[in-house]
């Protein structure tokens, strides 16, 4: 029974994170730490880090400390958290930087509706050079109508 609710934490909490991810982005990414986010949003030159990126540790820092209070004295609910946040960054990265930015040439041709809806919804974010008048600030859950075009 206790696998079954360690199994369930990691899926709530993957599923919350893409919550955290929405609200994070849109309020302060396009907030007070624009200046971080900014250069994610300009046209690209050569370069192999972002300011932009930062965000990975920021979210990395609560994910490392809840796998070390999660393991000691034994394993317990907070190691799964973790878990489900290192899923989410792992889902993230492969979904972000691999499949619609292509910082790294992965999976350039993908025939999948959902994964191609996920892009053009994220073009659409990108279309702002500014943080005013975003939309689309969510990472997997994107309107309908996006994988649908």
């Amino acid at each position: 029974m206790i696998v079954l609710l360690y199994i369930l934490t990691t899926i709530a909490t993957f599923t919350i994170m893409e919550i955290v991810t929405w609200f994070t982005h849109k309020y302060i990414m396009h907030g007070f730490l624009w200046y971080l986010h900014k250069d994610h949003h300009q046209p690209k030159y050569q370069q192999i880090f972002e300011k932009n990126d930062a965000f990975f540790l920021i979210f990395a820092i609560p994910s490392i400390a809840l796998f070390y209070f999660g393991s000691f004295p034994e394993l317990n609910f907070l190691f799964f958290i973790a878990l489900g946040i290192l899923l989410y960054g792992i889902t993230y990265f492969l979904i972000h930087d691999v499949l619609i930015h292509q910082r790294f040439k992965w999976f350039k041709k993908t025939k999948s509706k959902f994964l191609i809806g996920l892009r053009k919804a994220h073009k659409v974010h990108h279309k702002h050079l500014g943080k005013e008048d975003g939309e689309c600030f969510g990472m997997l859950n994107v309107p309908n109508k996006y994988h649908h075009m």
